[in-house]
């Protein structure tokens, strides 16, 4: 587990990639069409931990994904990105 003052990064239980970690806010927001543009710089926050979170990983490549509603695949009401890669 990795932490920052935003957020903290484990280990999907569920992996749909060779390496696919969590970045989970420490501020509770239930999705990402619930953050108010006034707050912008929170997604900057996680998308920064997941770079700094891939890195230490040594991952050369990845995807970062956020899934947004239901309909969109996400099943936890609480903002969370995806750090996807080890694909050869």
């Amino acid at each position: 587990m990795q932490e920052t003052p935003e957020a903290v990064i484990i280990r999907d239980i569920h992996p749909s990639a060779p390496v696919h970690y969590l970045v989970i806010s420490k501020k509770h927001v239930a999705s990402v069409k619930e953050i108010p543009h006034e707050d912008e710089t929170f997604v900057g926050h996680l998308v920064h931990a997941a770079k700094d979170g891939a890195e230490k990983l040594g991952l050369k490549g990845y995807k970062l994904v956020f899934n947004v509603g239901r309909e969109g695949g996400q099943i936890i009401d609480h903002v969370h990105l995806h750090i996807l890669g080890g694909w050869k």
